[in-house]
């Protein structure tokens, strides 16, 4: 049948959820104090306020706000060698702190009853100050919306400023240890104090998405939970794919945030460290190289990479939240990301819908999406319920209230429907691998500045998802040394964009091991991998890629000027298939619902 999973609004019986999770699960999400909090499928028909920018709880708390206090947050271990603030000895964060107001307990005293003692939620970022509101004024972005839904509930909430931003001194250190040193200075006195519970939890979107991984690279026992929304698990691993930079490589460090804690005062000599001045060379040397320049004990981009260091040491869970359209912070922060958390055991769950580099919740953003960007999903993308979904996170891994929630990955395809998925790719995903002869290859057999190559596969003879990560197998022969860079774009037949590729092939078999020198001549087997993508493919649909030498922000190889033929005999190209019906999907809670919810499949 031909459907479209955006039509769908789907009442979940114990039988359809036995499907999705196992049938002792779902027997057991029916027993257990279901009361406690609704499951994302349960919340089709609830009402949400969705009079503000940013989505609310449905209940809310019953404390009050107090005013802000303003805290500065010694970071001893900054010493002379890091220059800056440490050749004074002054080293220290600033934060913002709001807390409840609960009969009988004294905040000021630090000496509070076990009752009085409260988790925190903090977002630690570089904008106070600088783009934004200061750390002690609620922010629009996101601390508004912490502070008015959850301090109420018994929550601390804080805004803190990373190194050589807002008041805090120091450098501004993109992200590298001295930065990472101040977040987890400012975790442990969130987490140490007479008030506190012991539990904090770092939230965040882009950089301030960035900071909780930085975070958890520590293991600091206070930190209980993290809920990073389109973050970095690295610095090079986001600028960088298979050898292949985005223009923004270049300007990252010293055009872009370098200049965050110049401002006049006295303190901008604290901001003249080393991270700045080696920024300089380590952004045209990766460019150069298409690696992290890791010679010679340079440790300027490992130093930014987290994620291993996170699967090693961190001991909380982690909530990871991204736009499948987002080409700021692309997918593949995400996945195989969640993959690599659960299989080192930590507690994880994805929310991934069809939005940009945005939040899950925010009108603005989710409707001014193009075609193939998000726009067919819309409005099925606004979540009204994640304010819901956050209270009951941190009631569980915070306060230890509430019910477990359900781990896995509430996917959202490129039509608007949502599925819960228990990892991703599912463990059901079966690999289609289509060879050359049925590629249907068009173009002159070679790839530069003006020739590219385009290649079809089609109809699709039913209903079926591309739900991962394509890959896509060529063997090129570049005509000047170091001159094969690629771009694939991946096109339904009315030419919306359903996903892509990127690769330097000096970077041939994926990943950030490669050889920084291609000869001319020489032929390598390029193992492209798109972006995760989850894209519904109707009956008689036929999909086109486009290969060209370069596209959208991505920067062409140092050599890429004189092009690179193509070996047709040895091209496959493998997509991850999944098979779901309409019974797989769910309806959320939506912006202005009208004749919408009589929509079925």
């Amino acid at each position: 049948m031909d459907f479209r999973p955006w039509f769908v609004m789907v009442l979940f019986s114990t039988s359809m959820l036995a499907g999705c999770f196992g049938e002792d699960d779902a027997i057991n999400a029916g027993n257990e104090q279901m009361d406690v909090y609704a499951d994302p499928w349960d919340r089709t028909n609830l009402v949400y306020d969705d009079s503000d920018v940013f989505a609310r709880v449905t209940e809310n708390g019953s404390y009050g706000i107090d005013a802000v206090r303003s805290v500065f947050v010694p970071v001893p271990s900054i010493t002379v060698a890091d220059g800056g603030a440490g050749l004074t000895g002054n080293a220290e964060v600033h934060l913002g702190l709001w807390l409840p107001v609960i009969e009988g307990c004294d905040w000021e005293s630090g000496n509070v009853s076990e009752e009085c003692q409260v988790p925190v939620i903090a977002e630690v970022g570089p904008y106070y100050n600088d783009g934004d509101v200061d750390a002690l004024t609620p922010a629009d972005r996101l601390g508004r919306m912490l502070i008015e839904n959850y301090v109420p509930h018994g929550y601390g909430v804080a805004q803190v400023s990373v190194f050589g931003t807002g008041e805090s001194n120091h450098c501004m250190d993109l992200m590298g240890t001295d930065e990472q040193r101040g977040i987890d200075a400012a975790v442990t006195w969130l987490g140490s104090q007479g008030w506190s519970n012991g539990n904090v939890g770092l939230i965040g979107k882009s950089y301030d998405g960035s900071t909780p991984w930085q975070a958890a690279t520590f293991g600091n026992p206070h930190l209980a939970t993290i809920v990073p929304m389109s973050g970095l698990i690295g610095v090079h691993e986001l600028m960088w794919r298979n050898g292949s930079m985005e223009a923004r490589g270049l300007i990252m460090h010293n055009g872009v945030y370098g200049s965050f804690g110049i401002d006049g005062d006295t303190e901008d000599v604290q901001n003249l460290c080393e991270g700045y001045i080696e920024g300089y060379v380590n952004a045209p040397a990766a460019y150069l190289s298409g690696g992290m320049v890791d010679y010679a004990g340079n440790d300027y981009w490992t130093s930014r990479s987290f994620l291993d260091q996170v699967i090693q040491n961190y001991n909380g869970s982690v909530y990871i939240i991204q736009g499948m359209q987002d080409w700021n912070v692309d997918p593949h922060m995400t996945f195989p990301t969640h993959q690599l958390v659960e299989e080192a055991g930590i507690e994880v769950k994805t929310l991934a819908g069809q939005w940009a580099h945005d939040y899950p919740d925010r009108i603005s953003g989710h409707s001014t999406l193009p075609s193939g960007e998000g726009a067919e999903a819309y409005p099925y993308t606004l979540r009204w319920d994640w304010a819901d979904e956050m209270l009951y996170w941190f009631d569980w891994y915070l306060k230890g209230e509430g019910r477990a929630p359900i781990l896995g990955v509430e996917m959202q395809d490129n039509q608007g429907g949502w599925r819960f998925e228990a990892t991703y790719p599912a463990e059901d995903t079966e690999y289609m691998v289509i060879g050359a002869a049925d590629l249907n290859p068009s173009g002159a057999g070679m790839v530069t500045t003006t020739e590219t190559i385009t290649m079809t596969y089609g109809p699709f003879e039913e209903d079926l998802y591309i739900a991962g990560m394509p890959s896509f197998h060529i063997a090129v022969t570049p005509h000047t040394a170091n001159g094969a860079h690629a771009f694939l774009d991946m096109t339904d037949s009315s030419g919306m964009h359903l996903g892509h590729a990127v690769m330097d092939f000096r970077f041939a078999d994926g990943g950030r091991d490669g050889n920084e020198v291609l000869p001319a001549f020489s032929t390598v087997l390029g193992k492209m991998e798109f972006l995760p993508m989850d894209v519904f493919i109707p009956v008689g649909e036929t999909i086109t890629i486009t290969m060209t030498q370069t596209g959208r922000d991505y920067v062409p190889s140092p050599g890429a000027a004189g092009g690179y033929s193509l070996n047709w005999a040895e091209s496959e190209l493998t997509l991850p298939i999944v098979y779901r019906t309409c019974d797989d999907l769910f309806q959320v809670p939506m912006h202005d619902y009208g004749d919408e919810s009589d929509r079925l499949c």
